[in-house]
């Protein structure tokens, strides 16, 4: 069904973005968001910080914090500029990057838990709930800005399209969509941040992209926004004169971006105010944080500027004569920033995998090792691994793979607000260009804000219309079910876990398969779990493979269930013989099922979150 207009939406880490396109004339801009900018003061931004603060019941008259489009006071929450601006000052009522936390296995993101070690919050609210209602606040903004131009916007009447990191696995994704879903956005399409910069670069250079890359180019695109690291590698090749793109690695999820960053710095100045004698509690350490983040932002746009004092109150009656004042300079931001996490090291320098930091303390599970340059070596090493795994995409190998221990990408397309900072950029240009020997290209026409809303925007018209190029990508790993051995017990000796392949690496959207090679048995009225894992480096495999050791060779992710009901044909107990039925939506989503052998019935297989 043709839809009237498509929605990108940036569900962003720090901020959330959204874009409209509609078909005809086919143009694609970035709508400003109605929201919260004061008590009593409400405007539009082109950006909504994903931040939600949690008032306290009399911390602001009803009035004062309504939105036009309530039908009643809400002051239960306050969503966009003013909360993060606001909650900095209060930070134990402030939820920020819920993201990271909707992607945490560690915890149900279902059960209410933000603000993360809240002492004096009178409620919290769980990752899951948080992500929807900033959903529901960009979109109704959006509705909200639009009628100030006279546009009336029906979101029945459009498609969204939301961005996801590449890096999400299938519970982060699902969880999304779901999200999206109660947030009264309908059945959303699903796309991968990276690729929706990608898109978005398309759209901006016209028909001179073309000239700017060519068959034969791996296009590394670096997306670092506030919470995630997220890397892919598109290839371009030539068919029949054609230029076609495909997606043909991508990387770990890595908690890491500015948020580390913010960390690091707070860390750093909260030493320089001990060393003459002052100490932070928990409560001003999580206000310097966000002040940090904003000096550092500061400080990389302005040249001119040489430091930036930075005030830190504290709880308490009289609030500025506790006070404390600290001052980030552009010695600390270099030492912190460009050479804590941007080193020019060689590309054998790998990430240590076992370090911990302070970091953990803020109860996400962020990269071990928060090193950025060497989270690329690492990527570009595993991105050789996948293309190796593959006889369809050794094509793409270099002449001298054979030597080579890494896939090195002949241009670079930066995304995320990381990457503002002009430093960070040409820090990351010579890294690459000292790992290949000869320069890396830059792809003009960085957009670091816009992109993934505006890209996905496109895309959405892309897939309604059947114009414009797509890039070939489908899934971003391949999947396996983990099949215990079967031999006898011996003491001291844990038998492998054996893994069927059901779903191979870059299985498209509206395709499925039926694993024919393996026959489960279920008992009717009980319940099955099966352990789930998967790979970004064996694009190899197919559908029907049995891997030898599971443990060895691929990530444990979430462990899956079904429930068979008591059935008609079936008594209770009785084994019904069954087999897997994956399939990917047109929406993108992965849904897994257990097909009865000898009939049309057939199950549905959930995702089960791990919070041990």
């Amino acid at each position: 069904m043709t839809k009237r207009f498509i929605l990108g939406i940036d569900l962003g880490t720090s901020n959330s973005v959204v874009a409209v396109a509609h078909p005809d004339p086919g143009e694609t801009t970035v709508s400003p968001v109605t929201q919260i900018l004061g008590p009593n003061k409400i405007g539009e931004k082109n950006t909504l910080p994903s931040a939600l603060y949690l008032p306290h019941e009399e911390e602001f008259p009803a009035e004062a914090i309504k939105l036009p489009w309530h039908s009643k006071t809400d002051g239960s929450t306050i969503i966009g500029h003013f909360a993060r601006e606001h909650g900095a000052m209060v930070p134990d009522r402030l939820v920020v990057s819920a993201k990271s936390w909707l992607s945490n296995p560690h915890i149900d993101p279902k059960k209410p838990l933000l603000p993360w070690g809240s002492e004096s919050s009178n409620r919290l609210v769980s990752p899951f709930e948080t992500s929807r209602n900033i959903l529901q606040a960009i979109t109704q903004g959006f509705v909200h800005a639009q009628s100030l131009q006279g546009e009336v916007y029906d979101l029945a009447d459009g498609q969204v399209v939301l961005t996801v990191p590449a890096s999400f696995d299938e519970v982060a994704r699902n969880l999304t969509a779901q999200a999206a879903s109660e947030a009264g956005l309908g059945q959303v399409v699903l796309l991968e941040e990276p690729q929706a910069a990608f898109y978005a670069w398309m759209d901006q250079a016209g028909g001179s992209w073309r000239h700017q890359v060519r068959p034969g180019d791996c296009i590394l695109v670096a997306d670092i926004g506030g919470g995630t690291a997220d890397f892919s590698m598109i290839a371009v090749a030539q068919h029949q004169g054609d230029l076609e793109l495909e997606r043909i690695s991508v990387g770990e999820h890595l908690l890491l971006g500015g948020d580390n960053m913010d960390l690091a710095l707070a860390y750093a100045l909260a030493a320089k105010l001990e060393e003459s004698g002052k100490s932070l509690d928990e409560w001003q350490f999580r206000a310097l944080v966000h002040a940090a983040s904003r000096a550092k932002v500061r400080l990389f746009e302005e040249a001119s500027l040489d430091e930036i004092s930075l005030a830190i109150p504290s709880r308490g009656t009289s609030l500025f004569a506790k006070t404390l004042t600290v001052k980030l300079d552009r010695d600390i931001l270099t030492s912190v920033i460009l050479e804590g996490f941007f080193p020019m090291v060689a590309v054998s320098d790998l990430p240590q995998e076992n370090s911990r930091t302070g970091l953990q303390e803020f109860g996400l599970p962020y990269a071990a090792d928060p090193v950025v340059s060497k989270q690329l070596a690492r990527f570009l090493t595993r991105s050789l691994t996948n293309v190796r795994a593959n006889p369809a995409l050794q094509h793409w190998l270099p002449a001298t793979s054979s030597e080579t221990t890494i896939l090195s990408p002949t241009a670079v397309l930066f995304n995320g607000g990381v990457f503002k900072a002009e430093p960070l950029r040409q820090r990351v240009l010579d890294l690459l260009s000292s790992w290949r020997g000869e320069p890396i290209r830059l792809l003009e026409g960085f957009q670091p804000d816009l992109a993934v809303a505006k890209g996905a925007a496109v895309y959405g018209l892309y897939r309604q219309t059947g114009k414009g190029m797509r890039i070939k990508a489908g899934t971003a790993r391949s999947y396996y079910i983990g099949l215990e051995s079967s031999m006898p017990a011996i003491p001291g000796f844990k038998p492998p876990v054996k893994a069927l392949c059901v779903v191979p690496q870059g299985m498209e959207e509206g395709s499925e398969h039926l694993v024919q090679e393996k026959e489960f048995g279920l008992l009717t009225g009980k319940t099955a779990h099966f352990r789930f894992f998967s790979s970004d480096v064996r694009s190899g495999d197919a559908a029907g493979i049995i891997l030898a050791n599971a443990l060895r060779d691929l990530d444990e992710t979430h462990s899956l269930e079904i429930d068979l009901p008591k059935l008609p044909d079936f008594p209770l107990g009785q084994v019904v013989p069954v087999r897997i039925h994956a399939m990917i939506t047109e929406l993108g989503i992965l849904e897994l099922w257990m097909k009865h052998t000898n009939s049309d019935q057939k199950w549905k297989i959930e995702f089960q979150v791990r919070t041990e």
